[in-house]
């Protein structure tokens, strides 16, 4: 987000927004009827006739659950893959509850759906858990979202064969094509490890560490507010794990847009892998503060920053890789720490931010995107093992801004980019000169690299000939690589068939096109 805000907010349009109806907010075409057709082909007098090829059919009813309300029968939804049972979630999941993978059926999240009620700041244990089968579709639109409040958990736990899908109206429809977004809001994760962006304006930090022992911030909605943050670093908000998010993103107001997936103070207990975000209008995943650890990240086609990270977040990503569009997409890292005093937020604010990434592959495609990497506002930024591809001979590899940024590098090792006339870039007083100097004083950087990448992830002799970094170092969270890059020579190995394919990126998976529903 261009506009760093220490806020999340739905704005009071989230609610507006969604009661405006179908037919008011969705992409061209949401409504219009679609007809499918079975062709059957003619009997045959042979003993044993040709098979016919089949379509969906619809589940005979919704199952039962626990939550006030159950499940809502909203009748049947035909696209090119077939006709689906759409079962509408309630309002709020106030029991626990299993969502089921069940042939020919699709959840419906409408408006907004909350897991629990929010448990506190200092709250211990979970009071509501969602779980979710692997295979299970879910579809939503206009600024629709899932919100897991404080103290509950998602255990969201796809497969690698049959991940879980969260997608959009359009998207069942066959409506959309590899330029499609902005179709529903995303799934958004709060919990109660630290931040420090604290909504009272009290602040913590290394003189005053317990000036304001209750930092919170809040997610607003005209119905009611969302908080995250506590004090629990190793807080769970459950599990995403083999999970595609697509065509999501939805701005409710000018600068507060929802993206694929927001975590809000998510603590260390939480398990994130295997996540691929698609098509998000905004980023494709953002954290505000908390611990996160996440390995397996695909990120396709952002409209703003692909991984954006604020509010004193405690981040390790491993093995993640991101494609840009050709027509949209801003930086593919924006760092942030609280250093923008307009917001309220002091600069020494307490956690400062730290992201690590390890192992990974950046294709920057857009015209729009000035930079691959920016960090800014004093966070503590580390790479290791990376393959950066950049657009053009003037894009930026690497871009440092403000001297309390560049003092605060970790460090970057092994890290490659095929730049040209400016690799890097100082801005807020650093000079190019001294970003330059900080990727030097790593081992085996160069950011003038020849890049011998195929299908735009997977490594070619020059890549697999740079010697790795033992990022271990970095993180406990990481393991030790003996190569750079996400992909040393086989794409499938760990984005195979949980992913889907599209223009912008095919993985080659089983799974199918990004613009069609598996069927499994």
């Amino acid at each position: 987000m261009k506009n760093i805000q220490r806020t999340l907010i739905l704005g009071a349009s989230i609610v507006a927004l969604a009661g405006c109806g179908a037919d008011e907010i969705v992409s061209p075409g949401t409504n219009q009827p679609v007809n499918v057709t079975i062709n059957n082909p003619a009997p045959t007098p042979a003993p044993s006739p040709t098979p016919t090829s089949s379509l969906v059919t619809p589940a005979a009813g919704c199952p039962t659950i626990n939550s006030t309300g159950g499940l809502t029968d909203s009748g049947t939804l035909a696209g090119p893959t077939g006709e689906y049972r759409v079962c509408t979630l309630p309002a709020t999941f106030d029991a626990d509850d299993n969502l089921p993978f069940i042939n020919g059926l699709l959840y419906q999240i409408q408006d907004t759906v909350t897991v629990g009620s929010d448990q506190g700041f200092s709250s211990t244990g979970t009071d509501v858990s969602l779980s979710i089968e692997a295979g299970a579709i879910f579809f939503a639109q206009a600024s629709s979202a899932l919100i897991v409040n404080r103290g509950n958990t998602l255990d969201a736990s796809g497969t690698a064969t049959m991940p879980i899908v969260f997608t959009s109206r359009d998207n069942i429809l066959g409506l959309n094509n590899d330029n499609s977004q902005a179709q529903w809001g995303g799934i958004v994760m709060l919990g109660r490890a630290p931040v420090s962006d604290c909504q009272d304006n009290v602040f913590n930090t290394a003189t005053t560490p317990n000036a304001n022992p209750t930092c919170q911030q809040r997610l607003e909605g005209s119905a009611q507010t969302f908080f995250f943050g506590g004090g629990d670093d190793a807080d769970s908000s459950g599990t995403l794990e083999y999970v595609q998010m697509r065509y999501c993103g939805f701005e409710l107001t000018q600068g507060n847009e929802l993206q694929c997936l927001t975590t809000g103070g998510t603590g260390s207990g939480t398990t994130f892998n295997h996540i691929m975000s698609f098509n998000s209008s905004d980023d494709g995943v953002e954290f505000f503060g908390g611990s996160v650890n996440m390995s397996k990240l695909a990120v396709i086609g952002a409209s703003d920053d692909s991984i954006d990270a604020d509010s004193g977040v405690q981040a390790n990503i491993e093995t993640a890789v991101v494609v840009q569009r050709a027509t949209t997409g801003d930086s593919i890292i924006e760092f942030d720490s609280p250093d923008d005093l307009a917001d309220g937020t002091p600069g020494n604010a307490i956690p400062q931010s730290t992201l690590n990434v390890n192992n990974f592959t950046f294709v920057q495609r857009s015209s729009a995107s000035g930079q691959a990497v920016r960090a800014r506002g004093g966070p503590a930024l580390g790479l290791t093992n990376g393959v950066i591809d950049v657009n053009t001979a003037d894009s930026v590899c690497i871009r440092i801004d403000e001297q309390i940024t560049l003092n605060a590098i970790i460090g970057f090792d092994s890290v490659v980019c095929d730049g040209a006339n400016r690799p890097v870039r100082g801005s807020s007083g650093v000079s190019d000169a001294e970003v330059q100097a900080v990727v030097d004083a790593g081992t085996n950087n160069n950011l003038l690299f020849t890049l011998s990448l195929t299908n735009n992830l997977v490594n070619g002799a020059n890549e697999n000939g740079v010697t790795a970094f033992d990022a271990t170092a970095r993180s406990s969270f990481f393991s030790s690589s003996t190569f750079v890059g996400a992909v040393e020579s086989d794409l499938s190995a760990d984005f195979g068939d949980w992913t889907c394919n599209s223009s912008i990126q095919d993985f080659g998976s089983a799974t199918g096109a990004c613009t069609s529903i598996p069927v499994y």
